[in-house]
Formats: structure tokens, C-alpha cells, sequence
């Protein structure tokens, strides 16, 4: 049997593993990331991508070509029985803000989502290793030892941490007998990507909405040329999911015969559920995603939160693995389980209300309110801020660089670094770190605040500051004589403000590199 060693393994490939090795990639960890499956999955089972999820893809490189490859959301279409119909706008009137750049949900199909992602991650250097599957997992005081079944045959590998990225199935949660409690909602419903015809691409059109015998729901497919059909089917018996079956479904639900069904890309039928891990850690070993949480699709809420799972837990295992204490991976679940549990509850209400007729959506199903106020890494306040608390999600604002160069708040957040912002503070007093990048506002401050929006958002006062951390949310205000407290809390994520900096002198001096390689 063939052996190997990396730092992570990634058993997975969906949204919450492709995000987590995304991550673990630019911060230069080293990691192997596996599915079972000998082929990428061709649906569109999550279509939609909410505003936190952008901010999030927008960090990691890939919210403008996820822009280009998808589409806005379309006016939803009621038709009514005497064939007349009425438009409304899904989300209302909501606008962009400077706090809040991305507004809306985006509309792309999950097969493209995760396509993009494949091609950020091989543009990191990395792919994902189709056909290969986890079978036994074992795991000791200094690490897990993963037995593979790949289309090369069996192979051993040691890591020091697995994650379980392996969807509502998940063989890591049931290897590790961790319970799944929920329920089955009572709704069994099939969806499909379709070749269609007769119906305009320009909305959501949606049949029968009060009546769950007959509902049906037939959305044009942004950046495609298929259409999604959705419908509740009964609890038992068999489905006909091919295109006649599916056709036959459509004319019957919609009393239409001028609706062409040519061709079926994908298909499924599902009974829905609500359920929830019992833990998402047990020591060296994590979940994420469907594999720690599963929720109806109502309101658009599991691809999102899955990949906000693994964009919680990457930063922490780079630092841990850098030297970080290790109890800093028990926020993970201490901030993402409850998280999953509010969503959990959200969808099902969500859907009891689809089930009267109501498919009115609010700002909760965006996710930018989420927070980690209770966290441990939520630092109580010694600088005051009524806007934001610690545990808040860090808002955008449009500023300028001290050059005059207009640039944003996310712009400095962007990368794997923890982020400072001070307002008329003293930066001399912060040291220097790889892994922080100081800004200061106001007097001889880097960045200018030109129309008051960072102010606005984060309510800074003079003399302070702000620590932003990796995922972005606030870990810490400080005051101006709170820089013992600031060096005390980045000392337990694994940043030392009086770590030496590494010598310039030996990157850019070639006789100097060999001394040093000499000295060691």
C-alpha cells in the first residue's frame, strides 16, 4: 500500500471543500483534497449565492468572474388560473450601500460555481483528486491516518487534521458516530435542469403557488440555456424524472401544452430534512457543510452556509499549524454550530410559509447580520463603538489611499492577513508582523477617509482601533493605551507583536543567504 503525509486532508469536493482548500492554498498550507466521485457534479441544486457569500468569494479571488458567469435573480411570476399573471421583485428595492457592496443574491448554477472555484484553486497550484475515496480513518494524539481507495489503488496517508467536506451522507461524521439529529419536514420534491421552450426567459414563473398537490416553479438558469423545474411530489412511488416524464408533469401542473420539455441535464427527487451535528469536532478531525448541517432549500440557505464554514475553520487551522495555540479550533464550532442552527430554523419557517402560498424573502436570508458577538474571540470592548460590536461582520467603505487613489476597506481586508485599522493612532506603537497589516485614518494616516463612510460605519473614535479578523468580522476595539490587550489577544491566535521580523537585508543579499544557510 502506497503512503504519504500532508498537513489537511480535504475529504470532499463540493462548495465547502473546494472553499476550504482555496483557502488553505493561498496561505500556503499544505493539503490534499479527495472525492469520491470520478467526475465533478453537473447540477444546479444551489443556484443561489447571498450577499456574505460574495463578500466572501470576493475575498478569495473569484466574486468578479462569478459576476460574469451568472446573473441577477428575475422578477417572480405568478400565474394565475384564469391566465393572467402578476410580476414582483424578489428582494424588494434593496440597493447597494457603501457598507454593503453587494446587495442582492446572485444567480448561478452550483456545477458553474464549483467550476470557478476548480479553476482558482489550479491557479493556486492545487486540484481536486477525482475518484478517490475515503474507506477507514483513525486518529491519534499527533494526527489521523486515512486509508484511500483511489483509482490507483489503496494508499495510507498520515495528516494532522482531516475535514469532512462530504455532503448529508458524510462516511467522516458516521465514522466518527457523531449523531445527526433533526427530522424529515414531510416535503418530498423533485428539481431539474431542463432544455425548455415556450416560456420567457426574463422570469421566475411559478404555477399553482397555494396548492401543494400542484405547485410548480420553472426558472430560466442564468448563464445557461436550461431552465430549473421545481415542483413537491408525493411522499412514495416512483418519479418519471426523464423529459417526457418531466414534460408530462409540466403541462399537467400548468395547464399549458405550448411548454416544450426537449432534453434533461440533471435530475433529482429528494425528501427534504432539517438536521443539525451533535458536534462539528471531535479532536483532530472536523465537519463542515452538509456533512455538520442540512436544511430545506427555502430561502437559499445551504450552499452559503457551507462555504462560510470553511471559510471560518481555514484560517484557524493555517494558524494552528503555523504555531498557534490549539484550542483556537474550538471556536469553529463554538461560532459556526449556532449559526447552522438559526439557518436551520430560518429555512423550515421559510418553508412552512411556501407551503401557505407566501414566497416573501427578508434581509436574514442575505447573511450579512450573522455574527459571532459570544465568541471567545469576540474581545469585550476597551475603545467603543455603538455602530459595530466585536463578533460583527467588518463593513466595506470607500476611502482613498494617501496618494489620492480611491481604493476600499476590503481592499485592505483582502488576503489571509488579520487586518488593524487605526484612527488618528499612533503606529509606531504596533510592531511590525507578516501577518498584520496596520492602516491608519486620519493625521499622516496611509488611507483618508474623503466622504465619512468609514467613519459612518465603524463609529471609530480618535485614538483607537479597529482589529479585523482573516474571515472579516471584528475580533477587538482598542483604545490608544490598549495595545497590552491587543498583543494579549493576537498572542493566543498566533501572532507575537514582539516576533523579529524576518531580515530584509537576507532576501535581497545573495551573500548574505549564504551565511545564514551556513549558520544552520
Amino acid at each position: 500500500m502506497n503512503e504519504s503525509n500532508t498537513d489537511v486532508l480535504i475529504c470532499g469536493a463540493g462548495a465547502a471543500g473546494l472553499s476550504l482548500a482555496i483557502d488553505l492554498a493561498r496561505r500556503g498550507v499544505g493539503f490534499r483534497l479527495i472525492e469520491k466521485k470520478n467526475a465533478p457534479f453537473h447540477g444546479s441544486r444551489g443556484k443561489g449565492l447571498q450577499p456574505r457569500t460574495l463578500e466572501v468569494f470576493e475575498d478569495l479571488g473569484i466574486v468578479d468572474r462569478i459576476h460574469a458567469s451568472g446573473g441577477p435573480y428575475p422578477l417572480l411570476r405568478e400565474h394565475h388560473a384564469d391566465g393572467s399573471y402578476s410580476d414582483t421583485t424578489l428582494g424588494g428595492e434593496i440597493e447597494a450601500t457603501p457598507a454593503e457592496p453587494h446587495a442582492l443574491p446572485w444567480m448561478l448554477p452550483q456545477f458553474l460555481t464549483e467550476r470557478i472555484m476548480r479553476e482558482r484553486l489550479a491557479e493556486l497550484g492545487h486540484r481536486v483528486e477525482f475518484g478517490c475515496e475515503l474507506v477507514a480513518v483513525e486518529q491519534d494524539a499527533h494526527g489521523v491516518t486515512a486509508t484511500l481507495d483511489s483509482l490507483h489503488g489503496p494508499e495510507s496517508v498520515r495528516a494532522r487534521y482531516l475535514v469532512g467536506a462530504d455532503g448529508g451522507r458524510s462516511f467522516v461524521r458516521q465514522a466518527l458516530d457523531i449523531g445527526f439529529p433533526g427530522k424529515t419536514l414531510g416535503v418530498r420534491a423533485m428539481v431539474a435542469d431542463v432544455t425548455l421552450h415556450g416560456l420567457e426567459r426574463d422570469a421566475w414563473h411559478r404555477f399553482n403557488e397555494s396548492d401543494m398537490q400542484q405547485q410548480i416553479a420553472i426558472c430560466s438558469l442564468a448563464g445557461t440555456e436550461l431552465f430549473q423545474v421545481q415542483a413537491p411530489i408525493p411522499l412514495e412511488g416512483d418519479i418519471d424524472l426523464s423529459a417526457t416524464g418531466i414534460a408530462a408533469m409540466v403541462a399537467e401542473r400548468t395547464g399549458r401544452t405550448d411548454i416544450q420539455v426537449s432534453a434533461v441535464a440533471w435530475a433529482s427527487a429528494f425528501h427534504m430534512n432539517a438536521r443539525l451535528a451533535d458536534r462539528y469536532r471531535i479532536d483532530r478531525i472536523f465537519l463542515v457543510g452538509d456533512a455538520a448541517h442540512i436544511h430545506p432549500p427555502t430561502g437559499g440557505q445551504g450552499l452559503n452556509t457551507s462555504v462560510q464554514d470553511a471559510y471560518n475553520l481555514g484560517w484557524k487551522l493555517a494558524a494552528v499549524l503555523a504555531g498557534a495555540p490549539d484550542i483556537l479550533l474550538d471556536s469553529y464550532e463554538e461560532e459556526r454550530r449556532p449559526v447552522a442552527e438559526s439557518v436551520l430554523g430560518l429555512s423550515t419557517r421559510l418553508l412552512d410559509a411556501a407551503k401557505r402560498g407566501d414566497s416573501r424573502r427578508g434581509r436574514e436570508v442575505r447573511q450579512l447580520d450573522l455574527g459571532y458577538r459570544a465568541s471567545s474571540l469576540s474581545l469585550e470592548s476597551t475603545s467603543g463603538s455603538q455602530r459595530l460590536q466585536p463578533g460583527d461582520r467588518a463593513p466595506d467603505a470607500p476611502i482613498r489611499h494617501a496618494t489620492g487613489l480611491p481604493t476600499r476597506v476590503f481592499d485592505l481586508l483582502q488576503g489571509p492577513h488579520w487586518t488593524l485599522l487605526g484612527q488618528d493612532a499612533d503606529r509606531d506603537r504596533i510592531a511590525p508582523h507578516p501577518h498584520l497589516r496596520t492602516h491608519v485614518f486620519g493625521n499622516r494616516g496611509d488611507v483618508v477617509d474623503t466622504h465619512g463612510h468609514f467613519h459612518d460605519a465603524y463609529g471609530l473614535a480618535p485614538n483607537s482601533w479597529v482589529l479585523v479578523r482573516p474571515d472579516g468580522y471584528v475580533g477587538a476595539f482598542i483604545a490608544g493605551d490598549g495595545i497590552d490587550a491587543l498583543q494579549a489577544y493576537l498572542q493566543g491566535v498566533g501572532i507575537s507583536l514582539a516576533q523579529p521580523m524576518p531580515q530584509t537585508a537576507q532576501a535581497g543579499n545573495p551573500s548574505a543567504q549564504s551565511a545564514a544557510s551556513a549558520a544552520s
